[in-house]
């Protein structure tokens, strides 16, 4: 059985066409449709529904997918050898909450800079719709969510771990020594929040909608630390997660609120799509962004 042909099913069937496929792998279109046509020949299968200009995996080809990926990677694998780390190469694209950049961005990049010198990583922030519509489309290789828990049958969790998430102050603010607050005893204070409809922001309006209260913030700012430190200058009060504020509050600049009857659940997540083919590269990254986004959840 033809490598080639293997690697070309995996690359229709992730990018949805013969034409992208073609383009990625540098072939020309009727050799991508001849490859398909002779492994389809091998197998005495039908892999794809071609339907206009849509194609789709049959029932058959998903099950043939998933042996194509695990005998694409062990072909990898026994090539590289023992070498496996430094001889890794191509391009991951990753796409992620733009408060989950900075862990990955300062210093982890680095170390995984120097285990893998030939991977490239292209990191895209979004929101968590716009990160599933990539992955979809198979423009992301793998999503770092912030957001609700997400489960999908069309995709496959690869870590995930629940975020605790606090209003916080400046360490000498009025309310930073009480206890038991509620909710309405904070809206008459100035607030600082992300942006209007992005992550634990959004879910923070919809459980204050559900009691007919919202927040009118001073400012909104798509960077969480930005926000962090202007709250420990005393410039108003914040809901962030705790990993963005354990700095803060172990130099005992900020503190976080005991504010009773908020119903906001927080998970971090990284995922990526039930066909996608987890080459080494995208096993690597897997491996390092649990380590750096998940596990290490005091960041």
């Amino acid at each position: 059985m033809d490598l080639r042909n293997l690697n070309t099913f995996i690359q229709v069937a992730e990018l949805g066409s013969f034409t992208r496929a073609a383009q990625k792998l540098g072939y020309a279109q009727p050799t991508i449709s001849f490859q398909i046509r002779q492994l389809e020949k091998e197998l005495d299968m039908r892999l794809f529904d071609r339907i206009g200009h849509t194609v789709r995996l049959t029932q058959e080809g998903h099950g043939a997918l998933a042996y194509a990926q695990q005998i694409c990677s062990m072909a990898q694998a026994m090539m590289a050898g023992d070498s496996v780390d430094s001889q890794l190469r191509g391009e991951l694209r990753i796409a992620m909450a733009d408060s989950l950049s900075a862990p990955l961005l300062s210093g982890a990049f680095a170390q995984f800079r120097r285990r893998y010198p030939f991977i490239s990583v292209h990191v895209t922030t979004a929101g968590t719709d716009e990160m599933f519509r990539l992955l979809d489309h198979n423009e992301v290789d793998m999503v770092c969510t912030l957001d609700h828990h997400f489960y999908n049958t069309s995709y496959v969790i690869a870590n995930e771990e629940k975020i605790d998430v606090h209003f916080v102050a400046a360490a000498d603010h009025l309310l930073a020594k009480k206890h038991d607050l509620q909710v309405h005893d904070l809206l008459r204070q100035p607030f600082l929040l992300t942006e209007k409809g992005m992550s634990y922001r959004r879910m923070l309006d919809e459980d204050l909608a559900r009691d007919n209260l919202e927040i009118n913030p001073i400012m909104e700012v798509g960077r969480a630390d930005l926000i962090c430190d202007m709250v420990a200058d005393g410039m108003g009060l914040s809901f962030l997660p705790d990993y963005v504020t354990q700095d803060a509050v172990q130099q005992g600049r900020v503190v976080r609120l005991d504010v009773s009857g908020v119903r906001v659940e927080l998970w971090k997540q990284l995922l990526y799509h039930r066909d996608k083919w987890v080459s080494l590269q995208m096993e690597a990254m897997i491996e390092e962004m649990s380590k750096v986004l998940l596990d290490r959840s005091e960041k």
